[in-house]
């Protein structure tokens, strides 16, 4: 009676690490910032400005779909609107390069900052 008592304890424990693995693994940001995220990403599609990667110039279309595609391979990392902003959209996972936003009349900047700034103009903007 002890050992079955026992299998039963090392069952659940074992259903247990797999189920929290599973909701590690769909980790994302929490709710209230998701807006913030989709916003960012709208922001992004319908831009006038040329990301820059790795010396490359891209498309609003083309940045767009690709932050979307590292948000999705980083998303168990990424736990705020910040860390989004820093795992997907900042720099080359490969080179280390930071990507670049060139847009008409500014100066060249880093996505990061360009992101972080609309990030805050958002937030000014929300109740």
């Amino acid at each position: 009676m002890h050992t079955t008592e026992h299998m039963k304890t090392l069952v659940f424990i074992f259903i247990l690490t797999v189920f929290l693995a599973q909701m590690s693994a769909m980790a994302d940001v929490p709710g209230e910032q998701k807006r913030e995220v989709d916003y960012l990403l709208e922001y992004v599609a319908q831009t006038d400005c040329t990301i820059i990667r790795n010396g490359t110039r891209h498309d609003a279309d083309e940045a767009v779909s690709h932050i979307q595609q590292k948000y999705e391979y980083f998303r168990d990392r990424i736990d705020s609107t910040e860390s989004f902003i820093e795992y997907a959209a900042s720099r080359s996972t490969l080179s280390g390069r930071d990507y670049q936003v060139d847009c008409p009349g500014q100066a060249i900047q880093t996505t990061s900052q360009w992101l972080r700034d609309a990030l805050s103009a958002y937030r000014a903007q929300q109740p």
